[in-house]
């Protein structure tokens, strides 16, 4: 069934409104996917707070005009499906990688990231990064590290002294 045109406009505007909101982008072909198929997909996309949508290549072009997605039009041919990750730049990329290894039918086009698109093959490099919670353990980590070793630096000294002290006693008793 056909969309209207006020459907249009409104679809044109929600995608745009959340390409203009999103990290990252991915583009993939879903050709061979059951009904079922899919709805499992959105289900793992709303889980990890993704907003993933089948547009028609005219209407998705005109929704990343202005975003830094616009390098995603080229490659906006054939049935495509878009997502776009909100929360951090990896998610579409791990959900979208998931699903594909049990689906071989879901077929990445393109991968976006700060307004340059990449290959498919970039798909494991951004499912890769970190999400905000393993980057800010990191990162704690890595301004922790040397706090911890100022401090077992300032400790070393008396420690081994009563290391010393505790020898010396050992070995009066010992004899």
């Amino acid at each position: 069934m056909a969309i209207r045109l006020h459907q249009k406009k409104a679809l044109v505007a929600e995608v745009n409104e959340v390409a203009k909101k999103a990290h990252s982008a991915v583009a993939a072909e879903y050709i061979g996917l059951t009904a079922g198929q899919l709805d499992d997909l959105r289900a793992k996309a709303r889980e990890g707070d993704i907003y993933l949508h089948v547009v028609k290549n005219t209407l998705a072009k005109r929704a990343v005009e202005g975003t830094e997605f616009e390098c995603l039009s080229p490659s906006l041919v054939g049935p495509i499906m878009l997502g776009f990750s909100l929360e951090d730049p990896g998610s579409v990329a791990r959900v979208i990688k998931d699903f594909a290894k049990t689906h071989p039918k879901l077929v990445v086009k393109t991968v976006a990231v700060g307004g340059t698109a990449y290959g498919p093959a970039d798909l494991d490099r951004l499912a890769s990064l970190p999400t905000r919670e393993e980057a800010l353990a990191m990162l704690m980590g890595t301004m922790k590290a040397p706090i911890g070793n100022f401090v077992r630096l300032l400790n070393e000294p008396t420690a081994k002294f009563v290391r010393t002290l505790s020898a010396v006693g050992e070995s009066k008793q010992a004899a």
